[in-house]
């Protein structure tokens, strides 16, 4: 059972989840080596947990060489979780937008632009506020809300403009919650595991639940996710116990994963004060927070290691 990705921070919890499923395994990094063309890939399942984030890390070449081992693994026949299809989902919020527009789950009206150029016009066709975000997103990245045209004249126009790492920022509607909060729905083999309520009353667009991207409540870590504490104590993640299979949005989404070949992910929603249900993130590289899985009797990092387990027990 391999694992390929470019950040060794988030493997542990799946290494010791895999360890007491007793599945082998072993991490493939996706930041330098080589691969023979001439040559088949060796036998196993391989799952991909490639990052849009992967340059805020020092591997913007992350998701090139993921392209290209996963199409050397694809043409051999290998099993792929999350391969090279899904891989360009994750890199890019405007294909998560169509694959999610397509299967008429509500999006919010969403502008793409590339390059600085046309950034102030287009933005004049969104009334305040709205918010900016990276095409190539994760972490929160180039998230801002802007509450006037003049405001973002003067973002674009100055030095703090946060370049996105493809040059496409997305002008996006700003999204009023009723309750000050957003959801985020986990799958793993392409099927409901549970829903996670994540609060956003501090305003942070940040919202990663992996343990090492916590840091205390009172501060941020640049380097890691930049998420406020996850203490159990004091956890911005719980549970949602009202959300489960049979909820017509997770029946839509297990729809769209089953027909884009997305098999573990994290898919993020927003409920707001107009009535509105509106889907605006699909994660395909997910971690897991240890305060909302305290009380479960099998972690979700160990249903990822028996469903990938199963797997591999196939090719045997």
């Amino acid at each position: 059972m391999y694992v390929l990705h470019e950040n060794p921070d988030w493997i542990p919890p799946f290494q010791a989840a895999f360890d007491l499923e007793g599945v082998p395994l072993k991490e493939w990094s996706l930041t330098s080596g080589s691969i023979d063309l001439s040559q088949p890939p060796p036998e196993g399942v391989f799952w991909s947990r490639l990052s849009a984030s992967s340059h805020t890390r020092g591997n913007p070449f992350a998701k090139d060489y993921a392209r290209a081992v996963l199409r050397w693994l694809e043409a051999a026949g290998r099993r792929v979780i999350n391969g090279s299809e899904v891989l360009e989902l994750e890199v890019s919020k405007v294909a998560q937008h169509l694959a999610l527009s397509s299967a008429r789950i509500e999006v919010p009206r969403t502008v793409a632009v590339f390059g600085r150029a046309d950034l102030s016009d287009r933005a004049r066709e969104f009334t305040p506020p709205f918010i900016t975000k990276h095409n190539q997103g994760g972490k929160g990245l180039g998230v801002r809300r802007f509450d006037s045209h003049a405001e973002f004249d003067t973002y674009v126009g100055g030095g703090e403009f946060e370049e996105s790492a493809d040059d496409i920022t997305l002008l996006q509607e700003y999204l009023t919650a009723a309750e000050p909060c957003i959801t985020r729905v986990e799958f793993i083999g392409g099927r409901f595991a549970y829903a996670v309520r994540v609060d956003t009353a501090a305003g942070s667009f940040e919202l990663c639940p992996a343990e090492a991207c916590a840091v205390p409540a009172q501060g941020f870590a640049p380097a890691a996710c930049e998420v406020p504490g996850t203490g159990a104590e004091n956890s911005l993640f719980r549970r949602r116990e009202d959300i489960d299979a049979h909820t017509p949005l997770i029946v839509e989404l297990e729809a769209l994963l089953a027909a884009t070949g997305i098999e573990i992910a994290g898919v993020e929603f927003i409920e707001t004060t107009d009535g509105r249900l509106v889907t605006y993130d699909v994660n395909t590289n997910t971690n897991y927070n240890p305060a909302v899985e305290a009380a479960e009797e099998i972690s979700a990092a160990r249903r990822v290691a028996r469903f990938l387990g199963n797997e591999l027990s196939l090719l045997r």
